[in-house]
């Protein structure tokens, strides 16, 4: 039996995994809410309008958002993961033109599609601290807009036209690209050496996954709105249980603000210490009033 009031209408931005499948289709229902879901089965296109505010909740990029803070943007985290994933494999060389390792990186030329995407940075935080890189030294070549506008690429990244990253490597126009999923090519080999292990190993020393996105609202919809959050919040959760995945994959969805909270913590360390971000955030400020309640 339903209230008989009218459900408040969400403009919702979220990706298509198997764990918001039944958030983002429709077949889960709520007599208060109703989602307006954007027409993006992959959120990162729309992250620029994310940005600017067009989606009471969103699916966001981690980097794009502490960013977006640091801009002075509304926003604040639900604590649910969309996406996480380790970042090592992603930043390739071409073995045909001889070996690469991590220090090579230096003075070397890395195409990527945005140079604050957040596996770049991920990446970037990665070089530093585990192979002593100083990646102000790397000369990044990056053809999407910045999803921040008042953010400002440092000298070392230049701006082209798209292009495909592989035929970029290939013609030796870089030495290096940050791509996903990585081409089945033989040539095409990780700068990482053997990255599995070096995944394993990193989450061994620092107990934490990689986030790449989680869930955002805008402060002032949370605020004249906190029943329909906690709403919103209900069905995440319960999406995610009627997923039934695994236990190994369901764990780099983590929900909740303690799950999250190192995982949190290590990637702003990595953005203060790669001058991605201006200052250090405290986790628990990067939620709301509401947000902050959830569990």
């Amino acid at each position: 039996m339903t209230s008989g009031l009218p459900s408040t209408k969400i403009s919702t931005l979220i990706g298509d995994f198997p764990h918001t499948r039944a958030f983002r289709s429709g077949v889960l229902q709520s007599p208060s809410v109703a989602l307006d879901i954007a027409p993006f089965p992959v959120a990162f296109p729309a992250f620029s309008r994310a940005v600017a505010m067009e989606f009471d909740v969103s699916e966001l990029s981690l980097v794009t958002f502490l960013q977006a803070r640091a801009a002075g943007r509304k926003l604040s985290l639900l604590p649910a993961v969309t996406m996480s994933r380790f970042q090592h494999p992603y930043l390739v060389f071409d073995s045909a033109k001889g070996a690469m390792t991590p220090k090579d990186l230096e003075g070397a030329r890395v195409a990527v599609r945005l140079f604050t995407s957040t596996t770049a940075s991920w990446l970037r935080g990665i070089l530093v601290n585990e192979y002593d890189v100083d990646v102000t030294k790397i000369r990044w070549l990056a053809h999407q807009e910045p999803n921040v506008p008042e953010w400002t690429d440092p000298p070392n990244v230049t701006r082209v036209p798209k292009m495909d990253l592989s035929e970029m490597l290939f013609s030796g126009e870089v030495d290096a690209i940050v791509v996903t999923p990585v081409p089945t090519d033989p040539r095409i080999q990780p700068v990482i050496p053997d990255p599995v292990a070096a995944m394993r190993s990193w989450q061994a020393r620092n107990n934490a996954i990689q986030i790449n996105h989680m869930m955002v609202v805008k402060d002032d919809f949370a605020e004249s709105n906190p029943a329909a959050v906690r709403e919103v919040w209900r069905m995440l959760k319960e999406s995610k249980r009627m997923a039934n995945e695994p236990a190994e994959k369901a764990a780099f969805t983590p929900y909740g603000i303690e799950a999250n909270r190192h995982n949190i913590d290590v990637l702003i360390n990595y953005m203060v210490t790669t001058g991605m971000i201006p200052r250090r955030f405290a986790v628990d400020d990067l939620f709301n009033d509401v947000t902050r309640t959830l569990a």
